[in-house]
């Protein structure tokens, strides 16, 4: 094992910043399911009540026990008044939250993680999860919206992507989600970014810094989604980094007002298209 002080050895589409930040204070409020939902085979996280509305949050490398992700997710289903499913998509893989020290990161075996949790091999569960959840068995939602940070953030625009519409018997689109929100998002390619359906509304949180969100696929994402005539939101966050929206730290001024503002963002942008359509 590499000595805490040392540097990993990066995976491809994995940058330092993925791994930095802070774990924040407080006691998520939501529960583990007995059971995987019907249709699925993922532990999961379970936080709000709303009958109609439900909300699937994609976790980042730290996994779905990670405090932050719970806590939001606590704070997406009072605000936005909807059920937030925190599904494991990594098959119980989390990073201890004392590793968000940075000097610490090379204890993670990232090579293991990238293999393990490739594309490829995660997206057909999570496709798998966002249908239970419209389905009977699965709790029969009417609207579902999806929120992916870093890790998430490829994965909310797949599951925005044209290629889940089918037709009903009056020729109208059916979604597998309704609305997204990627912030920092990691992984994601041009081709993700030209598949989104423009029928489900996208939100974008972008740190001015951001390896893994680079300044091409910004303005690629800006571009393309107007010509496909999708209703976006696009959301530029200064002087903050990759990271900051899901591990900043909450002490810090500049990094406590950004999360702030993408918390209410999303909860706006969910809130608009989850229960105001």
């Amino acid at each position: 094992m590499s000595s805490s002080s040392a540097k990993p050895d990066l995976p491809s589409g994995i940058s330092p910043c993925c791994l930095a930040g802070f774990r924040w204070s407080g006691t998520p409020l939501g529960t583990v399911l007995p059971s995987p939902l019907p249709g699925t085979t993922n532990a999961v996280y379970k936080t709000g009540t709303n009958p109609r509305v439900a909300i699937l949050f994609i976790h980042d490398v730290f996994g779905w026990t990670f405090p932050n992700v719970r806590l939001l997710a606590d704070h997406y289903a009072a605000e936005a008044n909807a059920t937030v499913f925190v599904p494991d998509f990594f098959d119980g893989f989390v990073c201890p939250p004392e590793l968000l020290i940075q000097e610490r990161r090379a204890e993670i075996d990232l090579k293991r993680f990238a293999k393990e949790n490739a594309r490829e091999v995660r997206e057909p569960e999570i496709f798998a999860f966002a249908r239970a959840l419209k389905s009977a068995e699965g709790g029969g939602f009417e609207k579902v919206g999806a929120v992916g940070y870093c890790y998430g953030g490829w994965a909310v625009f797949r599951l925005a992507a044209a290629e889940h519409e089918s037709e009903d018997s009056e020729g109208m689109g059916k979604k597998l989600v309704d609305a997204v929100t990627a912030g920092h998002p990691s992984w994601l390619t041009k081709e993700d970014i030209e598949g989104v359906s423009k029928n489900v509304p996208v939100q974008v949180l972008a740190p001015e810094f951001d390896p893994a969100y680079s300044a091409e696929l910004k303005t690629h994402t800006f571009v393309t989604l107007q010509k496909l005539g999708v209703p976006f939101e696009y959301s530029h966050f200064p002087g903050v980094y990759h990271g900051c929206f899901i591990r900043g730290d909450e002490r810090k001024g500049g990094e406590r007002e950004a999360m702030v503002r993408g918390k209410n963002a999303a909860v706006a942008w969910m809130k608009q298209w989850l229960h105001g359509n």
